[in-house]
């Protein structure tokens, strides 16, 4: 049986500065370990975390960053060639004697044919495959990228409103606690899926940020995902409706809190 890993040995991190990384790093130091970044751009070493420069596409710097590792968190992610750049950690990991893989994968990942999840699918089967014991957790939409998109849609004068498409989006803090449990315990293959609260439909999730900002609601413009990927989102493909964890922070909290900052940073700019 493989063993959690120790203070004893750093714990690596890929896309350890990105938006879920930056929540999970601290939460492995103050549980008393050391970690390892992995960064594409060289970055000033802090109390406890250091960093290693390299480049999963194409395999720059991987084999210094595992060295000596027992664990990986794999966070890092993009809009192409994820399955490429865990083959390299993986590949990697296999000659430095990891012990343990724990991936973040998206829920869907195996329901909606689209290539971007394909690679994330690909990804999963990279490591289950890979004879290290791993762990992968597939997480919903997170609450950062569903404001991205909303803040993209009400810009426009109509509404798109995709008929049939809905989101769970959950809160990356929740899913960084999680992956941090999980990192720090020994390897548990595929786990539940987490997922946020609720489901909403784009209108439900465009409401509260309308009102919340005090701009006036969009005429709205029906419009139908075609094809196969069409068919998988009406039939809730990207949903995980039972056997989830849930998260609790809802949609309209994050909402709040994150205009209850911007109101607080604008209020400390002011001379």
């Amino acid at each position: 049986m493989t063993h959690p890993s120790t203070p004893t040995t750093p714990l690596l991190v890929t896309g350890g500065t990105g938006t879920l990384g930056s929540h999970v790093v601290p939460l492995l130091r103050a549980a008393g370990h050391e970690v390892r970044i992995l960064t594409r751009r060289p970055r000033p070493d802090a109390d406890g975390i250091t960093h290693v420069t390299g480049d999963l596409l194409t395999g720059e710097g991987v084999e210094a960053a595992v060295a000596g590792v027992h664990t990986v968190l794999h966070l890092a992610g993009g809009p192409k060639g994820d399955d490429k750049a865990t083959r390299a950690l993986v590949s990697a990991a296999v000659g430095a004697g990891v012990r343990h893989i724990v991936y973040i994968s998206v829920v869907g990942a195996d329901g909606v044919p689209l290539a971007w999840l394909r690679t994330k699918l690909e990804s999963e089967r990279a490591i289950a495959g890979s004879g290290i014991g791993w762990t992968v957790l597939r997480a919903a939409q997170f609450h950062e990228l569903t404001l991205t998109m909303i803040e993209k849609m009400t810009k426009l004068p109509f509404l798109p409103v995709p008929g049939g498409l809905r989101l769970q989006p959950v809160d990356s803090r929740e899913v960084a606690a999680r992956l941090a449990e999980l990192a720090l315990a020994a390897p548990s293959g595929r786990v539940p899926d987490l997922t946020g609260p609720e489901v909403h439909d784009l209108a439900a999730l465009v409401r509260p940020y309308l009102t919340l900002h005090g701009r006036r609601r969009r005429p709205h413009l029906p419009v139908r995902i075609p094809g196969k990927a069409g068919r998988a989102y009406r039939a809730g493909a990207n949903l995980t409706l039972d056997g989830a964890q849930v998260g609790r922070r809802t949609w309209e909290q994050f909402l709040a809190e994150r205009a209850g900052q911007a109101t607080e940073a604008a209020a400390t700019a002011r001379p």
